[in-house]
């Protein structure tokens, strides 16, 4: 077999674990906790893993190439107290949100020029816009919320397709999730994404223009946890400066434990939307035990670590059996 199939088997056997224990964790919560596998929480669990599912398609991306983008949910919150804040000035909401979009990829742009143009380190740049991003949303509207938007949009966004459960946002996410993964494992720019990951010198050398495309994938990323925060902002009523917070905690989370490696270079959408609909299912579970939100952040946190760990652990010890293989087997 091939590296590049050994790479793919890889891959697909780490993807159907991580979906073997999404279905083991569905199945154990459907019959351990109250109330879980009712349609009404099937609903919220949906619309729960929204926001974590839609940030994490571009965020795979960025991590594929080697990148992070940690301000994600700053950009969130942001672009809700904008929201809020246009609204009081009497603005329509029609015009609201396309700004509050927009404003979402400027926010992106300006990570992507401190880490594309000036050279800057995407951990260090990210975790400052971070903190800038989530001060100028308090800025903007302070500690108060601003509610009282249009029923017709909000009730679009809690609702249900017909009399199911299966909330209307689910639709668009789904659209966006098939038109990432076509572009992330069939196109020239989803080849350039992993080439960037796996050696960005030597991407360079194939003629991948490997600043332009990260800048443009963090601008994307932007524009998307705009939406997140319109949508966030509607699907709760309220607009306010703390909307998301923490939110990036559980996005990464969710693409690392989907297999996408924080070094870069390796992992695949599907993976990243079974470990998204993991993380989101035990949340849920633990909510209905009435477990803390602090608690729920612990939990959050064991899961990035093992998901950065296992890997790196399973990769290790293939490496030592195929070295004791290869010793054992004598020379011809």
């Amino acid at each position: 077999m091939s590296d590049r199939g050994n790479r793919l088997g890889r891959l697909l056997s780490w993807d159907a674990a991580v979906v073997l224990v999404t279905v083991l964790v569905l199945i154990v919560a459907s019959g351990a906790v109250e109330n879980f596998g009712t349609s009404r929480n099937f609903t919220f669990l949906l619309l729960d893993l929204l926001p974590i599912a839609l940030v994490a398609l571009p965020m795979t991306f960025i991590i594929v190439t080697g990148e992070i983008d940690l301000s994600v949910a700053s950009t969130l919150g942001l672009t809700s107290a904008v929201m809020g804040s246009l609204w009081n000035a009497g603005l329509p909401i029609e015009t609201i949100i396309p700004l509050c979009i927009a404003l979402g990829a400027v926010l992106g742009a300006l990570n992507g020029f401190f880490v594309t143009v000036l050279k800057l380190p995407s951990l260090a740049v990210t975790i400052g816009t971070l903190a800038l991003y989530r001060g100028l949303a308090f800025v903007v509207l302070g500690d108060s919320a601003v509610a009282d938007f249009p029923r017709v949009y909000t009730s679009w966004v809690t609702g249900t397709i017909g009399d199911g459960p299966i909330p209307n946002v689910l639709i668009p996410l789904i659209v966006a999730a098939l038109i990432f993964g076509v572009v992330l494992h069939a196109t020239p720019i989803g080849r350039g994404v992993f080439a960037a990951g796996a050696g960005e010198q030597a991407a360079r050398f194939a003629g991948i223009r490997t600043g332009r495309l990260k800048f443009w994938l963090y601008v994307v990323s932007g524009a998307v946890a705009g939406l997140a925060g319109v949508l966030w902002t509607l699907r709760y009523s309220s607009a306010r400066a703390d909307n998301g917070f923490g939110l990036e905690l559980a996005v990464v989370a969710a693409v690392l434990l989907g297999g996408v490696s924080i070094f870069g270079g390796k992992g695949t959408l599907p993976g990243v939307l079974a470990g998204v609909v993991l993380l989101a299912t035990l949340q849920n579970a633990l909510r209905l035990q009435d477990v803390s939100n602090e608690a729920l952040n612990i939990v959050t946190g064991v899961l990035l670590i093992v998901s950065v760990l296992l890997p790196n652990i399973v990769t290790s010890a293939r490496t030592a059996v195929r070295r004791r293989r290869q010793l054992a087997t004598p020379e011809r």
